[in-house]
């Protein structure tokens, strides 16, 4: 009984191929992918906005090789586009090999990728330990391409060798020059 049954199994592959042209085109037809492929729809989409929020996070900055800034933030969000980082509670270190640590701390922050800038906002506090200097200002801009801070806003510098007062400033990284704007006033 088994031999004929096995014997008679050939027989649906070959009904399958002499009937396939009566089944094939609707079979074809409905197999179809639907919709098909829109090259606009696909731009858009890849264009499309990631946004993000996350806790407790740390963007660590190099240059040439070295690590340059360590930015630490209770919470980061996408600012107005997707190459933007909005920061809360800001905490960043300036720990370059061979140049004194810097530390810096802000309310705000926004980290611009694509520019290399990071600008702290609101309560911005610089502190220098070594030379015992503390900088309080409400903006503070880093440009990474040109390793200066610029702070176009009023400042406070204090220090146990003098306190000074200005309206603004630009610091450089690389060669340590301040350069100081508007009306300057200096207690030694």
């Amino acid at each position: 009984m088994s031999g004929g049954l096995r014997n008679l199994l050939w027989l649906i592959p070959l009904g399958l191929l002499i009937t396939s042209p009566l089944w094939q085109a609707p079979a074809a037809e409905f197999l179809k992918p639907r919709g098909g492929y829109d090259a606009a729809a696909e731009q858009a989409y890849s264009q499309e906005r990631q946004d993000f929020v996350m806790e407790n996070i740390v963007l660590t900055f190099y240059s040439k090789g070295q690590r340059t800034w360590t930015v630490k933030a209770a919470q980061a969000r996408t600012g107005k586009t997707d190459r933007e980082i909005d920061m809360a509670d800001v905490d960043a270190l300036y720990s370059k090999q061979g140049d004194d640590p810097i530390t810096v701390t802000s309310r705000k922050g926004i980290y611009r990728m694509n520019e290399k800038h990071l600008t702290l906002i609101e309560d911005v506090v610089l502190v220098k330990p070594v030379q015992q200097e503390e900088l309080h200002t409400e903006l503070l801009h880093y440009y990474d391409a040109d390793k200066m801070l610029v702070s176009p806003d009023k400042l406070r510098i204090d220090s146990p060798s003098f306190n000074l007062q200005g309206g603004g400033m630009e610091y450089d990284l690389s060669n340590k020059d301040y350069d100081f704007g508007g009306r300057v006033h200096v207690v030694m």
